[in-house]
Protein backbone atom coordinates (compact mmCIF):
# COMPACT_ATOMS: atom_id res chain seq x y z
CA UNK A 1 0.00 0.00 0.00
CA UNK A 2 2.76 2.46 0.92
CA UNK A 3 4.74 1.44 -2.15
CA UNK A 4 1.77 2.31 -4.35
CA UNK A 5 1.38 5.69 -2.67
CA UNK A 6 5.10 6.37 -3.04
CA UNK A 7 4.95 5.46 -6.75
CA UNK A 8 1.94 7.74 -7.27
CA UNK A 9 3.70 10.62 -5.50
CA UNK A 10 6.77 10.05 -7.67
CA UNK A 11 4.73 10.23 -10.88
CA UNK A 12 2.37 13.01 -9.70
CA UNK A 13 4.22 15.40 -7.36
CA UNK A 14 1.20 17.71 -7.23
CA UNK A 15 -0.47 15.13 -4.91
CA UNK A 16 2.05 15.82 -2.12
CA UNK A 17 0.14 18.82 -0.66
CA UNK A 18 -3.08 16.81 -0.81
CA UNK A 19 -1.57 14.00 1.25
CA UNK A 20 -0.01 16.48 3.67
CA UNK A 21 -3.27 18.34 4.33
CA UNK A 22 -5.35 15.16 4.63
CA UNK A 23 -2.76 13.64 7.00
CA UNK A 24 -2.59 16.85 9.05
CA UNK A 25 -6.39 16.99 9.28
CA UNK A 26 -6.53 13.38 10.43
CA UNK A 27 -3.88 14.02 13.10
CA UNK A 28 -5.64 17.15 14.37
CA UNK A 29 -9.00 15.39 14.55
CA UNK A 30 -7.46 12.52 16.53
CA UNK A 31 -5.84 15.01 18.91
CA UNK A 32 -9.18 16.79 19.41
CA UNK A 33 -10.95 13.50 20.12
CA UNK A 34 -8.24 12.59 22.64
CA UNK A 35 -8.66 16.00 24.30
CA UNK A 36 -12.41 15.49 24.53
CA UNK A 37 -11.93 12.08 26.11
CA UNK A 38 -9.35 13.26 28.63
CA UNK A 39 -10.34 16.80 29.60
CA UNK A 40 -14.13 16.91 29.21
CA UNK A 41 -15.96 16.74 32.57
CA UNK A 42 -18.83 14.77 31.01
CA UNK A 43 -16.58 11.76 30.36
CA UNK A 44 -16.15 9.35 33.26
CA UNK A 45 -13.32 6.79 32.92
CA UNK A 46 -13.19 5.70 36.57
CA UNK A 47 -16.62 4.98 38.02
CA UNK A 48 -15.39 3.74 41.39
CA UNK A 49 -13.20 6.64 42.52
CA UNK A 50 -14.89 9.53 40.70
CA UNK A 51 -18.42 8.59 39.57
CA UNK A 52 -19.57 12.17 38.93
CA UNK A 53 -16.60 14.29 37.76
CA UNK A 54 -18.83 17.21 36.74
CA UNK A 55 -19.65 17.89 40.42
CA UNK A 56 -15.99 18.50 41.26
CA UNK A 57 -15.58 21.43 38.86
CA UNK A 58 -14.82 24.74 40.48
CA UNK A 59 -16.75 27.79 39.26
CA UNK A 60 -13.53 29.46 38.12
CA UNK A 61 -12.22 26.41 36.24
CA UNK A 62 -12.27 26.62 32.44
CA UNK A 63 -13.12 23.41 30.63
CA UNK A 64 -14.31 24.84 27.31
CA UNK A 65 -11.95 24.68 24.37
CA UNK A 66 -12.37 28.38 23.53
CA UNK A 67 -13.74 31.01 25.89
CA UNK A 68 -14.33 34.31 24.12
CA UNK A 69 -14.44 37.38 26.39
CA UNK A 70 -14.76 35.28 29.56
CA UNK A 71 -12.39 35.53 32.51
CA UNK A 72 -13.02 32.44 34.62
CA UNK A 73 -10.79 33.61 37.46
CA UNK A 74 -13.28 36.37 38.41
CA UNK A 75 -16.38 34.17 38.60
CA UNK A 76 -18.10 33.61 41.93
CA UNK A 77 -19.89 30.48 43.01
CA UNK A 78 -23.63 30.68 42.33
CA UNK A 79 -24.90 27.40 43.70
CA UNK A 80 -24.77 25.11 46.73
CA UNK A 81 -22.28 22.31 47.37
CA UNK A 82 -23.53 18.82 46.64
Amino acid sequence: MFATIRKQLHHHPSLIPLFLFIGGGAVMSMMYLARLGIRNPDVCWDRKNNPEPWNKLLPNQQYKFVAVNMDYSKLKKNGPDF
